[in-house]
């Protein structure tokens, strides 16, 4: 308890020390940033730290998250509904029913080669129909005006709605994968999640009826006021004038830290979920589970099934944390979605912060993500100081000085290593 104390006491003065010396207008994005990353890292955390299940697809659930933002917010584009909405809400209720129409199929038709045959063709003949079918309506949609539409749009609701959406999003697309790959070996459910999160982003990028492809959706609605409308609110800028702050400052820092606000709450709630789940008979059984799978099933649990549980547990959480995402960011764009921020990064997180304590996951959350942003302008500034003796024509003057936008990576991997050498159970072990 007190060592945790005493690094979330340093992680506070880290914050502090960068919005006295960088401004708190940076100081309360990387919080805001850092809270999101923190909710990303307790959900991958209820997955492996409880259960030791092992997900590389976490960029896959964090897109579905940005995803229901806009199928949320966006308002409905009634020209493409019109050219051909109901089409393609059809032509995707057909594709469900070609997918599952082989497995009725095979209950009822004699086993031999003839029911093979009759599948095969009844597969192939549905393929086609629903392609055509698809194919119609996604060319009427995306030629509605496809500079700034092009796409179904969403339902126009208010974009906090996204987050739970995001959590239903994602936890059917682990419902998917984990009834296929839980009951293998381990290492399939991480090729499983691999690539899935590979297929998801594909289709992000591709399909633009759905949320306009790489061409993105900007402009999202925000939870929280603009920074001109409060410019141009008097009693904001009265206030502002009695802070001794211009408005445009004021208007920045209010802003963010409504969003923070806002992230606090959601991170407090599931912070709260996560620890009454893992001291609870449920949690402890997770946890037996993940030490010895063999000696849970012999006391008659069955692994395969509370597996599911939390991997649908933690991907709703991924899912939450990518719309919260997306709704600071104001837009999706899914070219941005990277292995490396969205999966690389959270597993650091997780592993320094102290894989199974939920305490840890969010102490790593932010402190990572403090160093991510934070070391890039350290490392040109340590390469300005070493070179500054080197002439200026110098060709390992140059090297170096281009080499410090790598300092990322590098701090990444050499932070990761002395935790792994000096505290291999993370900054705050599980206990």
């Amino acid at each position: 308890m007190t060592r945790g104390l005493i690094l979330y006491a340093l992680m506070a003065l880290l914050l502090l020390v960068t919005g006295l010396t960088q401004g708190w207008s940076v100081t309360f994005t990387i919080l805001n940033y850092g809270l999101v990353s923190a909710i990303m890292a307790l959900g991958v955390n209820l997955q492996w730290g409880f259960a030791g299940l092992f997900n590389i697809g976490v960029m896959g659930f964090v897109a579905l998250g940005g995803l229901a933002a806009v199928l949320t917010s966006v308002p409905p584009v009634a020209e493409a509904w019109s050219a051909g909405g109901a089409r393609l809400i059809g032509a995707l209720a057909l594709g469900a029913a070609i997918i599952a129409g082989p497995i009725a199929l095979w209950r009822r038709l004699p086993k031999g080669k003839s029911s093979g045959l009759i599948l095969l063709a009844y597969l192939l003949a549905g393929f086609f129909l629903y392609r055509w079918v698809f194919d119609g309506a996604v060319e009427r949609v995306e030629a509605v005006n496809p500079a700034s539409t092009g796409y179904l749009g969403g339902l126009g609701l208010p974009i906090i709605f996204a987050w739970p959406l995001g959590g239903v999003l994602a936890a059917g697309a682990a419902w998917a994968i984990g009834k296929t790959a839980l009951g293998l070996r381990s290492d399939y459910l991480a090729i499983a999640t691999l690539g899935i999160a590979e297929i998801i982003i594909a289709v992000l990028k591709n399909e633009d009826w759905l949320a306009r492809g790489v061409k993105n959706v900007a402009g999202l609605p925000r939870p929280v006021p603009y920074e001109v409308d409060l410019q141009q609110d008097p009693v904001f800028l009265e206030r502002a004038a009695s802070w001794g702050i211009d408005a445009i400052t004021a208007s920045s820092l209010t802003v963010k830290l409504a969003y923070a606000g806002l992230f606090v709450v959601v991170l407090a709630v599931l912070l709260i979920l996560a620890q009454l789940a893992l001291a609870s008979p449920w949690g402890r059984m997770m946890r037996a589970i993940r030490d010895n799978e063999v000696a849970a099933e012999a006391m008659g649990k069955d692994v395969t099934r509370r597996h599911l549980q939390v991997f649908i547990l933690g991907s709703a959480v991924i899912g939450i944390a990518g719309a919260m995402m997306t709704t600071l960011d104001g837009q999706l764009t899914p070219g941005t979605y990277q292995p490396l921020r969205y999966t690389f990064l959270v597993w650091v997180m997780v592993i320094v912060g102290g894989s199974g304590n939920n305490f840890g996951s969010v102490l790593g959350g932010l402190l990572i993500w403090w160093l991510w942003v934070m070391v890039e302008p350290m490392g040109l500034w340590l390469m300005d100081v070493i070179t500054s003796g080197m002439s200026e024509g110098s060709w390992l003057r140059g090297h170096l000085q281009d080499a410090a936008a790598h300092m990322r990576l590098l701090t990444m991997g050499v932070v990761l290593l002395l935790v792994l050498r000096f505290s291999p159970r993370g900054l705050l072990p599980e206990r």
